[in-house]
């Protein structure tokens, strides 16, 4: 068995070069030597050799030959599982030096959940853009597990993301750990009564009135809130139809066909059903909105840019994180 020693260990660092990382970093997200040549910019022949190079310099081969493709030899995920934290400290050093020298580009691949796109997304977008507008956006919507997950992934450099209080399957514990993770807003959830609703008359309303009405409900893992509160409150909610559609929520309590508890930005992301009225809980119930990036991710200029831009739109969409409305 090879001993380890510092000395092997500073040869392969050196053998390493950025360009070799950058390659394998590409396989591993786009699954071929193909893909990643177009995403680099390079030649696929000029990758073969890149790697080659390596493999002659390291006797370490980093992909493998897998019928007319490749994949990643065991040591190529490795370098793989490394190569994110190693790009995106150079993507920061590299942002910062064209900082200096007066430059503005870069891009942001941002990831949010449904209703922050229809509400914070937008403006963010266009506001990057007029601000800063050599920065290239891209956007993909997901729920908080699945955003996380493309960051840690690098399919993502930053994630708009919620949780509840003492929600067991926040994505922002185990699943984030090794991410930046960062409050910065809070949304007050809403009770939707069909209008007339006797509760309705109340400015606010305990939410153990609503005990013996039926509910509409999102699936069982958008649910958990209301389970919860409910729980609190001292009843288990008669779930009598599941939807995830704010919209269609509203048309179905506007029918009278029950009651829901919706966050405020679900609310904000179409015209109010005339047919509904919301009210806040007793309780004041909210959730947090965060932002995620790989670990020292706010460091790279066009990802602070973004931050930047979305945190000065928290005092006109939710409740800026540590205060309550």
């Amino acid at each position: 068995m090879a001993v380890v020693t510092d000395a092997s260990v500073e040869r392969l660092a050196v053998a390493l070069d950025l360009q070799t990382v950058r390659v394998v970093r590409q396989i591993a997200e786009h699954g071929s030597l193909t893909a990643a040549a177009e995403a680099l910019g390079y030649s696929q022949p000029a990758l073969s050799q890149q790697l080659r190079r390596f493999e002659e310099r390291t006797g370490i081969a980093l992909v493998e030959r897998v019928g007319r493709g490749i994949r990643l030899t065991q040591s190529g995920r490795v370098l793989a599982r490394h190569a994110h934290g190693v790009a995106t400290a150079l993507e920061a050093a590299a942002g910062e030096l064209a900082e200096i020298r007066g430059l503005r580009s870069g891009r942001v691949r941002l990831v949010a959940f449904p209703s922050a796109s229809a509400t914070i997304v937008p403006r963010l977008i266009a506001e990057l853009g007029a601000a800063h507008p050599g920065i290239a956006v891209t956007y993909i919507e997901a729920e908080p597990p699945e955003a996380v997950a493309a960051v840690r992934a690098d399919r993502a450099d930053l994630a708009i993301t919620f949780s509840y209080p003492g929600d067991r399957d926040d994505p922002h514990r185990a699943s984030a750990r090794g991410l930046d993770v960062r409050a910065f807003g809070e949304e007050s959830m809403r009770l939707v009564l069909p209008m007339g609703h006797p509760a309705a008359a109340s400015d606010v309303v305990d939410l153990s009135s609503l005990g013996d009405e039926p509910w509409i409900a999102g699936c069982p893992r958008c649910r958990g809130h209301l389970l919860e509160l409910a729980d609190v409150a001292g009843f288990a909610p008669r779930i009598a139809f599941e939807t995830d559609n704010f919209v269609a929520v509203e048309g179905m309590v506007a029918q009278g066909l029950g009651v829901a508890l919706l966050p405020a930005l679900a609310l904000d992301a179409s015209p109010r059903h005339p047919g509904v009225v919301t009210r806040p809980t007793a309780r004041a119930d909210v959730r947090s909105l965060h932002l995620v990036t790989a670990r020292g991710g706010d460091r790279v200029p066009a990802i602070a840019a973004a931050i930047g831009v979305l945190e000065s739109l928290v005092a006109a969409s939710v409740t800026p994180a540590g205060r309550r409305r």
